[in-house]
């Protein structure tokens, strides 16, 4: 008998072409990285997603939303925690040419929990 994978909660603050690209591929990835995004972000507690959302993401674009989901611990492991500015801004710095190999971990869908305007 195999115990369940463990997993480790995310949290992504996007916009709406993004998240348009992310219900494309069912929920259960995220797009490509374009040419000036050569690093995926996603952070590690919601209130850092909830402020990015509603303080950047609307103003621009009019609309930002919160996303959840869930990754392999074992694999996330691979990636250290960065601190982006105060002790609660967490984020992961997934290489945009190892995003298909993170994609391939996310136990589940992608959620969105809030949305501003």
């Amino acid at each position: 008998m195999t115990s369940p994978r463990t997993t480790t909660t995310l949290w992504r603050p996007t916009g709406p072409e993004e998240l348009a690209l992310v219900r494309e591929l069912n929920w259960r990835a995220w797009p490509p990285r374009l040419p000036e995004q050569p690093i995926f972000y996603p952070v590690l507690n919601e209130d850092y997603a909830i402020r990015i959302a509603r303080d950047w993401n609307v103003k621009h674009s009019g609309v930002g939303f919160v996303t959840r989901f869930e990754v392999d611990s074992e694999f996330l492991s691979r990636y250290p925690v960065q601190q982006a500015g105060g002790r609660t801004i967490l984020e992961l710095w997934v290489p945009a040419e190892e995003l298909d190999d993170f994609n391939a971990h996310i136990v589940g869908e992608i959620q969105v929990t809030h949305e501003f305007r």
